[in-house]
């Protein structure tokens, strides 16, 4: 109980009190809306209550069903981020295209979920061509270390899922009518990079720096996270860094990169910043470098700026305006 008590003995005993209620009601890892509508597209959001035995959790696994498609996943703060692709056993519609191929699995890791605490991990998804009456089942790999605690077990149809010792994650498909929501402006973040339009934002130069298109995504209300977008040109015969991002509207800005080797794309943060060669121009853009806002005051909002102050090795701070476009870029 150190982490608790580092809070004040009365925040340690309701943290007590509500963690001992909560692990009666719900001791396995699982859906915080456990329905979803037919063809809809939802934030499928998964609660570890507690971590294995007492250790806490550093990695959480997620494999998706068929029928849970066009997946994209919230990045945490602290955990690094993969996502496997692979093969639909059948064709999915995705406003037009026919896709064959898509996400399924998902991977938090080297993270650090203390087993005194609780949280969540989302995923944004379409459920397609599922029955009503359908319960889809997301097994979990939770990793505390080298403990490893999977949350696989599924009932045999009509059993009773109750008496599983480790029950998998289920989401029950219930029928419904599709209200409009199947668009990517359900993402604060396009994990695939598709559909970035052109940048927008004023250019800013600094010595032999020029920074332009900046943009922001805009975000779902409540999410913690945001991305943002710029272009950095070196027209100067030196190296420089952009060290760090700062911003008076995020708690923290991480500057990320995303890469995809063996259907595998991983998500890092680049704590050393990121090297502008003289000569040289680099583009944070969808599907590759970005700014990761945490810990946002208020979502982002298509039509809204974001200042954020950048500073580089050489060329100092610089202050730039992002311009919030749509979740697609536009």
């Amino acid at each position: 109980m150190k982490t608790i008590k580092t809070y004040g003995k009365t925040f340690g005993l309701a943290a007590l009190l509500y963690a001992t209620a909560f692990a009666g009601a719900e001791a396995h890892v699982s859906f915080l809306d456990r329905e979803a509508k037919q063809d809809s597209t939802i934030l499928a959001t998964l609660q570890v209550p507690h971590g294995c035995d007492g250790k806490a959790t550093t990695e959480v696994r997620v494999k998706l069903p068929e029928g849970f498609v066009f997946a994209k996943p919230q990045p945490k703060a602290g955990w690094e981020l993969e996502v496997v692709k692979g093969d639909y056993q059948k064709t999915y519609d995705n406003h037009g295209d026919k896709v064959k191929t898509g996400v399924i699995e998902v991977r938090w890791k080297n993270g650090n979920l203390s087993d005194d605490f609780y949280d969540t991990f989302v995923i944004q998804g379409k459920v397609s061509g599922v029955e009503a009456g359908t319960s889809l089942a997301f097994p979990v790999t939770q990793m505390c270390g080298e403990t490893v605690t999977a949350w696989d077990q599924v009932a045999a149809e009509g059993g009773d899922a109750h008496g599983l010792k480790s029950p998998a994650p289920l989401l029950k498909v219930v029928a419904g009518e599709d209200h409009g929501h199947d668009h990517d402006d359900m993402a604060g973040m396009n994990m695939s990079g598709m559909g970035a339009a052109a940048p927008a934002g004023e250019t800013v130069k600094a010595g032999d720096l020029e920074i332009s298109g900046g943009f922001a995504k805009a975000m779902l209300p409540g999410q913690p996270v945001g991305g943002g977008f710029f272009t950095v040109k070196n027209n100067g015969k030196t190296d420089d860094r952009l060290l760090s991002v700062t911003s008076p509207v995020s708690g923290e800005v991480q500057i990320h990169e995303m890469e995809t080797k063996d259907n595998v794309m991983r998500m890092r943060q680049l704590k050393d910043g990121i090297a502008i060669a003289a000569g040289e121009t680099v583009k944070l853009e969808p599907g590759n470098l970005h700014l990761m806002f945490q810990k946002v005051k208020s979502p982002f909002k298509q039509g809204d700026t974001v200042p954020v102050t950048l500073t580089f090795e050489k060329a100092g701070k610089v202050d730039l305006v992002l311009q919030v476009l749509s979740a697609q870029g536009k």
